[in-house]
């Protein structure tokens, strides 16, 4: 796992815990006041499962180069 590796899987994660944080906003909007708590809480641990995921099952947009390089230049 070379740096545009970290860096693909960190945006990846980014993007979900953004998208995680709409959609509870949007959900406990309707039915009450926004739990921020909650908001912060779902939207924190979907972005550290978009990470494992990404550790676990490797990311289309940052392939490992098949020279054996760590793809740092």
């Amino acid at each position: 796992m070379n740096k545009a590796f970290w860096k693909a899987a960190v945006v990846r994660a980014v993007r979900t815990l953004c998208q995680t944080a709409i959609a509870t906003i949007g959900t406990t909007a309707v039915l009450e006041e926004v739990n921020w708590i909650a908001v912060a809480s779902a939207s924190v641990l979907a972005a550290i499962l978009s990470l494992l995921n990404s550790v676990a099952t490797g990311l289309p947009e940052a392939p490992l180069p098949k020279d054996g390089g760590d793809g740092d230049e």
